[in-house]
């Protein structure tokens, strides 16, 4: 008998497959196209990272295995880092675990934190990748609305906990919607998970982009916070550093030993050699990306007016961190088909809202972080005519 494949059923089967791979394929189908899509910065690693790269060759136990949670010298420049930028005390209550990127930390929450049928709240819009390891984790995601403004609506993330619920996530600033949470809005979800026995996953991958006065606020910081709040962190993109794959958590003590368990399962140890770029990116502090940000604070602003010019095509709302903007298009359309007529007829490539969890209506979130002026203007002219002709 021949093996059937028709037979298996997996879990995968449930999870979303992912939408950035399949608009790249239609970007390399379509040359010439410029992409509002992916979430990337148009700058590269420090100096500092590369030039660290010496001090990893020249010391050879470093080809062999690690620490499952990532090499102490790492550790004391990431403490160090959350003490300055976040408030966050490291103490004998939090542990920090170095890991191949904030996906991945938020992989091993799920697996540490829930056994199959839990249930997570997820913040809809909400990043895709968070949703798809729910799924793989065989738990599910319980999708709460944010305000009209993409705000947290306390109110209704109270009243979505159920005995199954494990944990409440929040993204800020946030992807895919460039809104940033208050701290009063934050320590309002942090108390409520406190109260309701649940964790508070916190997601500040993209804490130095914030826009018009706009603050970034570390829920990890508020005070009798560490029992139940996870904090991840990412270099991909204050550093210029997606490929090399380097994240970290500040995690609950008593949640050590079961994502030690599961990183040593998936990972053994980070990268060891991105390990010691991420300790020379981390040196340089937050100026290095401030010193990038006049720049993708032009960009928004060519990307915002243009889009803002079409309020009978669009509505922008207010996005005052990362580097998205969310739309509604004021169409019927499907939007994956939108998004596949926009690369096709008019080489402008961007993410169709659906990824994202929002089914009602058409959306489309564009991205600016790795672009320069020129190839904004010339990118968001596009978009702009391509809705203009295709939904008026």
């Amino acid at each position: 008998m021949s093996f059937n494949s028709d037979n298996l059923i997996s879990r995968m089967d449930r999870v979303q497959s992912p939408l950035i791979p399949l608009v790249g394929k239609l970007i390399q189908n379509n040359p010439g196209t410029i992409s509002l899509g992916q979430g990337v910065v148009n700058y590269p690693p420090p100096e500092q990272a590369i030039a660290s790269l010496q001090s990893f060759l020249a010391e050879s136990n470093n080809h062999l295995y690690q620490g499952v949670t990532g090499i102490e010298p790492l550790k004391a420049v990431i403490q160090a880092k959350l003490a300055t930028d976040n408030q966050i005390e490291i103490n004998h209550q939090n542990s920090i675990v170095v890991t191949a990127g904030s996906n991945m930390a938020f992989m091993n929450a799920m697996l540490a934190i829930t056994k199959a049928g839990d249930e997570i709240i997820l913040n809809t819009p909400y990043y895709f990748n968070h949703e798809m390891a729910i799924a793989i984790a065989n738990c599910y995601p319980v999708l709460v609305s944010t305000t009209k403004d993409y705000q947290l609506d306390i109110k209704a993330l109270s009243q979505a906990i159920t005995p199954k619920t494990k944990a409440i996530v929040t993204i800020s600033p946030n992807n895919p919607t460039g809104a940033v949470y208050s701290a009063d809005s934050l320590q309002g979800v942090n108390d409520l998970c406190r109260d309701r026995g649940i964790y508070h996953i916190s997601d500040e991958a993209y804490e130095y982009f914030t826009y018009d006065g706009a603050k970034h606020y570390s829920p990890g910081s508020f005070p009798h916070s560490e029992a139940h709040t996870i904090s991840l962190f990412s270099l991909s993109k204050a550093y210029g550093f997606a490929s090399w794959r380097i994240g970290y958590m500040v995690i609950p003590q008593h949640l050590l030993m079961p994502i030690e368990k599961v990183q040593d399962t998936n990972l053994i140890c980070p990268p060891v050699v991105s390990q010691y770029a991420a300790m020379g990116a981390l040196k340089t502090g937050i100026v290095y990306c401030q010193q990038h940000l006049p720049q993708i604070t032009r960009v928004r602003e060519i990307v915002g007016n243009q889009l803002r010019s079409i309020p009978h095509l669009c509505q922008v709302s207010s996005a005052s961190g990362a580097f998205y903007f969310f739309l509604k298009i004021n169409t019927k359309l499907d939007d994956l088909k939108l998004v596949k007529q926009l690369v096709k007829q008019y080489r402008v490539a961007v993410i169709p809202g659906s990824t994202f969890g929002i089914e009602n209506g058409c959306y489309l979130r564009v991205a600016y972080g790795s672009l320069q002026p020129s190839t904004a203007k010339l990118g968001i002219e596009r978009l702009v005519i391509g809705l203009q002709d295709i939904c008026s």
